[in-house]
C-alpha cells in the first residue's frame, strides 16, 4: 500500500512538472498559419526581385520548424536553470549590439530608412531590437522584485522617483539607441507601455502614474516633431482620418484643425479595400489583389490586411481568438507562479504580444499613424518569429512549475 501511494504521489508530481502543451499547441498553430500566408501573399515580391516561387515559404517553414523545436527544448528544462541565465544575457548582449549597430561596417549590417537595424549574417538578417524586447521585459521583472515591490507606496513623490531614477535612465538610453539611432518609434512605444504597465504590479502609487503618462506623452511629442518622417505619417493619417473627427467636433473646431494638401494615405487606403474586398468568408487562399503589387511586402507589416482579404472576416476571427487565447494562457500562467520574478516576467510576454498585434492592427486600419511593427507569430521575418518562439519558450519552462489546474482565489 505504501508503495501504491508513493507512486500515485510521484505521478501526480509528473503531472504538474508538465508544461503547458495547450500553449504549445497554439503558438504552433500561429507559426503554421504564418508558413502558409508566407507562400500566399508574397507572390508580388518573388516576381518583382526575381526570386524562386517558394523563396519566402522555405525561409518561413525552416524558421517555424527551428521556432517550434526551440520551444520544445526549452518546455523540457527546468525554469531555474535557464530563464534568469538567458533573460539577463539576452538584455546586455543586445543592448550593446543595438549601440554598436551604427557603427559596425556596411558589409555585415541592413539598413532601412536610413538607419542600420539588422545584422547580416549567413542565410538571413538578425535585427537586434526583437531579441532585446525579452531581455528589456526580464532585466525589470528581475530589478522590481528586487528593489520595487517590497518598497511601501506610502512615500513621497520625489522619493520615489528618486527610487525609480535608475529605471528612467536606463529607458531613455533604450530611447535614444532604438527611436533616434535606428528610427524605430514603434518599438519605444512598446518598450514603454510595458515599462508603465509592469510599474503596477510592481507596487507603485498613482501619482508616479499620472506623472509618467504626462512625460511620456510629451516625450512621444517630442520624438514626432524630432523627425520630418513621422510628421509626415501623423499627416497622412490626419488626411484620412479628419473629416471623421471633425464632424463631431463643434463647428468653429474644423477652422484650427482642417489641413489641406495632406499627403494621400495611401497604404492604409489600399489596406482598409483588403479587409473590405475580403468580405465575410473571403477571396479564397490565393485569390487576393492586395498582394499584386498596391503594397509591397505584404506578408509582413500589413499582413492581417492580407490574410482578410483571402479569407475574411471569419479567419481573422479565428486568428484573433487564438492569438487572445495565447494572451489568457500566459496570464493563466503568470497568476499561478510563486516565483515573483517569473509573475513579472511573464506578464511583460503576454503585454508584449497583445500591445504589438494591437499597434499593427490599429495602424493598418487606420485608427492610429501605421507603425512597422510585425505581427507576433504571423508577419514574415526570422528575428520577430525566433524572438517571440524564445520567450514563449521560456514561460513554457517557467509553466513547468506551476499547476495549471489549481483554482486562484
Amino acid at each position: 500500500m505504501h508503495f501504491i501511494k508513493n507512486q500515485i504521489k510521484n505521478n501526480n508530481n509528473s503531472i504538474e512538472n508538465e508544461a503547458d502543451y495547450i500553449l504549445f499547441l497554439l503558438v504552433c498553430s500561429l507559426i503554421t498559419i504564418s508558413i502558409v500566408f508566407s507562400y500566399s501573399l508574397s507572390v508580388y515580391t518573388i516576381e518583382y526581385y526575381e526570386y524562386n516561387q517558394f523563396h519566402f515559404f522555405i525561409r518561413q517553414l525552416f524558421v517555424g520548424i527551428l521556432s517550434i523545436l526551440m520551444m520544445w527544448i526549452l518546455s523540457k528544462i527546468n525554469p531555474d536553470k535557464i530563464v534568469n541565465k538567458i533573460g539577463l544575457s539576452l538584455f546586455i548582449i543586445f543592448f550593446v549590439l543595438m549601440a554598436l549597430m551604427p557603427f559596425l561596417p556596411s558589409s555585415i549590417v541592413t539598413s532601412s530608412g536610413g538607419a542600420n537595424r539588422w545584422i547580416r549574417l549567413p542565410g538571413f538578417s538578425l535585427s537586434p531590437v526583437e531579441f532585446f524586447k525579452i531581455g528589456f521585459i526580464y532585466f525589470l521583472s528581475w530589478s522590481f522584485h528586487r528593489r520595487l515591490i517590497k518598497v511601501s507606496k506610502v512615500i513621497t513623490l520625489k522619493k520615489e522617483f528618486i527610487l525609480l531614477a535608475p529605471y528612467f535612465l536606463t529607458f531613455f538610453v533604450v530611447v535614444f539607441i532604438i527611436a533616434f539611432l535606428q528610427k524605430d518609434l514603434g518599438q519605444v512605444v512598446l518598450l514603454g507601455s510595458i515599462l508603465f504597465i509592469l510599474l503596477i504590479f510592481a507596487n507603485r502609487s498613482y501619482k508616479v502614474f499620472v506623472s509618467l503618462g504626462v512625460i511620456g506623452l510629451l516625450t512621444l511629442i517630442g520624438l514626432i516633431l524630432a523627425a520630418p518622417h513621422r510628421i509626415q505619417r501623423i499627416f497622412s493619417w490626419w488626411a484620412m482620418v479628419q473629416d471623421g473627427i471633425l464632424s463631431i467636433l463643434p463647428s468653429w473646431a474644423d477652422k484650427y484643425l482642417r489641413i489641406d494638401e495632406l499627403p494621400e494615405p495611401y497604404q492604409v487606403s489600399h489596406s482598409l479595400n483588403a479587409i473590405h474586398n475580403g468580405g465575410l468568408f473571403g477571396q479564397g487562399m490565393g485569390l487576393g489583389n492586395i498582394k499584386l503589387g498596391f503594397l509591397s511586402e505584404v506578408h509582413t507589416d500589413f499582413v492581417l490586411a492580407g490574410i482578410t482579404e483571402e479569407i475574411g472576416i471569419v479567419g481573422l476571427f479565428f486568428i484573433i481568438t487564438i492569438m487572445l487565447l495565447i494572451v489568457l494562457r500566459i496570464f493563466k500562467i503568470s497568476g499561478r507562479v510563486e516565483n515573483k520574478i517569473y509573475h513579472l516576467f511573464t506578464i511583460g510576454i503576454a503585454l508584449m504580444i497583445i500591445i504589438a498585434f494591437l499597434i499593427n492592427s490599429y495602424g493598418i486600419s487606420g485608427m492610429i499613424p501605421i507603425k512597422g511593427i510585425a505581427v507576433p507569430l504571423l508577419s514574415y521575418g526570422g528575428s520577430s518569429m525566433l524572438s517571440m518562439s524564445l520567450a514563449i519558450g521560456l514561460v513554457l519552462s517557467i509553466s513547468k512549475s506551476v499547476d495549471m489546474n489549481k483554482k486562484v482565489r
